[in-house]
């Protein structure tokens, strides 16, 4: 999953946060001297992710992209359900969409100096700039999506996945609404962020 996902299955703690996301930035190579919430942060991000990559309904969503994005369609998919929960975010919380990113934000931004570099510089601009709200549109996506080609360190033919999305639109909305309140309540029964973890 991507980032706003995973926030919004973290708790409502800056520790949470930092964890939930410190998966895409390294992960457990940075955890030795932080707190164990942070800790059972990074294991939730783990837990999403391995319940994502290993869905059946998820697996079949790459045959939606076109033979040479498909090696990346995994990373297609997590932005484009980043896409979807913010199309449905009424669905799946009675917050405001508004209210939780500015919560988020904020968190993220309290454990801002505890971050490893890449994760700060990601982190600021993330919540300088607004990145959930390019997600809003296919366009916006499609941009953060070739934005990402760009950042891949060899030649590919990742751009314009796009194109991809707005073909299938429909399917992969299908797939996102039949998976992802199967990941909620995958979160919550293995429970990991309230379970204290010994040292």
């Amino acid at each position: 999953m991507n980032y706003l996902a995973h926030l919004y299955l973290a708790q409502p703690t800056a520790d949470s946060h930092f964890g939930n996301l410190l998966g895409d930035f390294g992960g457990k190579r940075h955890v030795k001297h932080l707190p164990n919430t942070v800790k059972n942060g990074l294991d939730n991000h783990y837990l999403v992710d391995k319940f994502t990559d290993s869905h059946r309904e998820v697996k079949h969503a790459k045959q939606y992209f076109s033979p040479e994005r498909k090696r990346f369609a995994g990373v297609a998919i997590d932005v484009v359900f980043d896409h979807f929960l913010i199309v449905h975010w009424q669905r799946f919380s009675k917050q405001p969409l508004s209210d939780f990113k500015y919560t988020s934000y904020q968190l993220l931004n309290n454990r801002i100096p505890v971050m490893p570099p890449r994760m700060q510089h990601v982190v600021t601009s993330m919540t300088k700039n607004d990145w959930f709200k390019e997600y809003e549109t296919v366009e916006g996506v499609g941009l953060a999506l070739d934005n990402i080609a760009k950042r891949i360190r060899f030649t590919n033919t990742f751009a314009g996945a796009a194109d991809d999305i707005a073909q299938n639109y429909d399917e992969l909305e299908a797939v996102f609404l039949a998976f992802f309140p199967e990941l909620i309540k995958h979160v919550s029964e293995f429970d990991l962020e309230s379970t204290p973890k010994m040292a």
